[in-house]
Order: structure tokens, then C-alpha cells, then sequence
């Protein structure tokens, strides 16, 4: 049975097939600067998990030249601008004004969506986002991973499930969409503690889901600790086993953003087979189309 996709939800919500330009704002990290650490989370690459968006000062310019990225494959569809690297709430709240009003007000942007961290959404923040949502609708994505004690150490996530509870919670309020991000594969962690995360995500109410496999990148810090023989990672089919379950606990609506993700291929270590995205996808479908997922 189909499940309920980013396609779905964007069709039956706008009327059309929305494509993503990704994004960087110029944006640090509180995991990065020094506030609460100073090499980021184990996993994240050098971009701050911004491989694939532009780069530059000019944002419009950014946005453009994703533009011409997608224009082979875009038939009438629209455009969600996405700031994809590093924490995208992190700065003053007059900074964040200025740079998601030159967007949002763009015609050609039907959504504005900003990945960020749960602890960097103060409450000046939230209200800002909650205005914005009132011109066109903003998605905030919340970088969660594991709910898991012992991972969100190993990980080096630097803040509580409770943070990220409180985050939901005052987004919602203020009408936004949230979509949470999720990895598949840490080490250390079994089926069920992987259950056990998605259910947290469940009971907050995530009205969508980015369900990641664990990459290892050469410019992150789980490198060092792959090379050494202490990370084991997930074959192909191992994670579309662990990816049927998950998936079979979903209810109806809740979107599903990602169903695994690609790796920037000059820094992908492992698992290789990640990095033929359209056979990965091919073969998740073609196991999705053969369980029945509800």
C-alpha cells in the first residue's frame, strides 16, 4: 500500500508538485561556535549537513541558480525555498527577519522552510516564524535523530528530548508545520530503540517525518571512528527491513519528507550502495509495494 509521501501531502495541500532549492543562509552552529561545543554533531559534514545548497552572499542569486537545477524536471511545479545548512534560526532576530522576508515575499516561493535546532527557537523567534506564517506557510525542521539517552550522548547532540518537546509544542502553537529528521542506524541502537524514537516523534505530534540512513562522511568526526573498525553500518537490506516497520507505525496524515538519503559522493565512506539514490528508492518502493504497510 502507498504511503503517504511529500508529494501527496503537497499535491492534495497546493494543488501541484513542489521542488526544493536548497539554501544557505550564512548560518553557524551553538554545536560549533564554541556555546556548546566545537566540532558539531559526530555525523554532520564540514557544510553543516548543507552538501548539496548554493553558496554565496546574494540570496536571490542562490536561489536562481537552484532554480536552473530543477528546470529540466519542473512541469508546472513550485518551489519550496529550504535553508539547509547548519542551524537556520541561529542569529539575532533582525537578521533572520531581513533574510526570510526577501524570500518569502518572492513570488515564485510557495513555501519557506528552515532546518534548525530545537534549542535555538526563542520565543522572539517562534513569533517571527508565526508572522511569516501568515503571508505563505512555513515548515521548520527539526534535527532530532534518536531519543535515546545513550545516542544523543555519542552523537553529540548538546541539548534534551524536553527541548525538543517544548519546540513542537510553541511551534504549533503558532500554526507551523513541522517535520522532524530522524537516523536509522546509529550504533549501538537495535529495531526497537529505533521504534522507540519514531513513537516519541508520533506522540509530539511531528506533522512530518525525514527518515535518514546513517552516513559516514570523510569530513565528519564518525570517520575516524568507522576507519577504526567501531561503526558498523547497515546493508541495503538490513535498513529497508528496519524502514518497513518504521514506517507501518505512521498514522495516515503524517508526511513522509525522506525515505532515505544520498551523500555527498566526494565524501561518502559508507555504505557505498547509498550513493545510487534511484536504486535505493527503486528497491524501498518495490518492498513498500510488496508489505502491507497499513
Amino acid at each position: 500500500m502507498k504511503i503517504y509521501t511529500l508529494n501527496d501531502y503537497c499535491r492534495e495541500t497546493f494543488g501541484k508538485k513542489l521542488y526544493k532549492l536548497s539554501l544557505d543562509g550564512g548560518f553557524t552552529c551553538p554545536n560549533r561556535d564554541g556555546t556548546k561545543g566545537t566540532r558539531g554533531c559526530i555525523f554532520c559534514s564540514q557544510s553543516g549537513s548543507g552538501d548539496f545548497a548554493e553558496s554565496g552572499n546574494d540570496i536571490s542569486s542562490q536561489i536562481e541558480r537552484a532554480k536552473q537545477k530543477v528546470a529540466s524536471k519542473n512541469k508546472n511545479g513550485g518551489y519550496i525555498a529550504y535553508f539547509q545548512s547548519f542551524t537556520s534560526t541561529y542569529a539575532p532576530v533582525g537578521k533572520l527577519r531581513q533574510l526570510f522576508y526577501e524570500v518569502i515575499t518572492r513570488d515564485d516561493i510557495d513555501i519557506l522552510s528552515i532546518a534548525t535546532r530545537p534549542d535555538c527557537l526563542p520565543e522572539e523567534t517562534v513569533e517571527l516564524l508565526g508572522e511569516l506564517n501568515k503571508i505563505k506557510p512555513v515548515w521548520v525542521e527539526l534535527g532530532l535523530q534518536t531519543s535515546k539517552e545513550e545516542s544523543i550522548k555519542f552523537i553529540r547532540r548538546k541539548y534534551g528530548n524536553e527541548e525538543y518537546e517544548r519546540a513542537v509544542k510553541n511551534l504549533h502553537a503558532v500554526g507551523i508545520y513541522v517535520i522532524t529528521h530522524m537516523i536509522i542506524g546509529l550504533p549501538g541502537e537495535t529495531t526497537e530503540d529505533m521504534q522507540n524514537t519514531l513513537q516519541f516523534i508520533i506522540d509530539n505530534k511531528s506533522d512530518g517525518v525525514k527518515l535518514q540512513l546513517l552516513h559516514i562522511l570523510k569530513d565528519s568526526d564518525l570517520y575516524e571512528l568507522w576507519q577504526k573498525g567501531e561503526i558498523p553500518v547497515l546493508s541495503k537490506e538490513e535498513y529497508t527491513d528496519i524502514l518497513l516497520k518504521l514506517l507501518s507505525m505512521l498514522p495516515e496524515k503524517t508526511a513522509v519528507h525522506r525515505l532515505t538519503g544520498d551523500g555527498n559522493k566526494k565524501t561518502l565512506a559508507a555504505p557505498l550502495w547509498s550513493g545510487n539514490k534511484k536504486d535505493v528508492l527503486n528497491f524501498i518502493n518495490k518492498r513498500i509495494s510488496e508489505h502491507q504497510i497499513r
